[in-house]
């Protein structure tokens, strides 16, 4: 078989990270946890691990992008950068959802604790005790599609007898003590988004032959921009 190769950015965060996959498989990434990072450091990223596998952009198969929900801002710069980057190189552009690909990479990393009674619970942080979440079951199937959610004690009460929900991601880490003692709701801390969770489902894509045209694609917000006044 003959290796694809695809880049992955991944921006709906505070992390900025990039990676490349052979037909599926992580070969190199790249990341950095640090707040408004993306516009200066993602095509230094790229850079980098492309340089790092000895690669260029001719040798690569398709770009794919975490498409939303999460920051208005990543989201743009991560999808312009695709954009840019599959117009120029004639590549093409592979949208991801952003909670599926936090799901992917939480299964990759907890496979062994998770089983059929077991519900995935990815969240993005918005504002306050919102958060952009869906969840899924243990094999990945979509059961509650992508949607802002305001997160009360009560939330997770339809999850009944052996079930059990786990929460993660940048939107999970400020329940943790609003769960404390409700055994059906786990909260997983510190798990971040990468780039690198995206190979399997971006590899996946891309033999579907799923791609997204480059001119008129958008990132997927899931609400409406709200600026803001800056604090003095």
């Amino acid at each position: 078989m003959a290796s694809q190769y695809i880049l992955q950015i991944e921006t709906a965060t505070q992390v900025c990270a990039v990676a490349l996959s052979e037909n599926g498989v992580t070969m190199e990434y790249r990341e950095l946890d640090e707040p408004n990072v993306h516009a200066s450091q993602l095509t230094l990223l790229i850079s980098d691990v492309l340089q790092a596998c000895g690669l260029s952009f001719t040798d690569l198969a398709a770009v794919a992008v975490s498409k939303g929900p999460g920051s208005y801002t990543g989201l743009r710069i991560g999808v312009s950068t695709a954009k840019g980057l599959c117009y120029a190189a004639g590549l093409p552009l592979i949208a991801l959802d952003t909670l599926r690909g936090m799901a992917e990479g939480f299964v990759a990393l907890q496979e062994e604790n998770i089983d059929a009674d077991t519900r995935l619970c990815p969240m993005v942080d918005a504002r306050r005790m919102e958060v952009y979440s869906a969840i899924f079951d243990h094999r990945l199937h979509c059961i509650a599609p992508p949607s802002a959610n305001i997160i009360d004690e009560h939330s997770f009460n339809g999850i009944t007898g052996s079930e059990r929900i786990i929460l993660f991601g940048s939107g999970a880490d400020k329940f943790e003590q609003l769960f404390v003692g409700k055994a059906h709701v786990q909260v997983v801390p510190g798990f971040k988004n990468s780039a690198r969770h995206m190979s399997r489902f971006a590899y996946e894509t891309f033999l579907q032959g799923k791609f997204q045209d480059v001119a008129y694609f958008e990132p997927y917000y899931l609400k409406d921009f709200v600026a803001t006044v800056p604090k003095k």
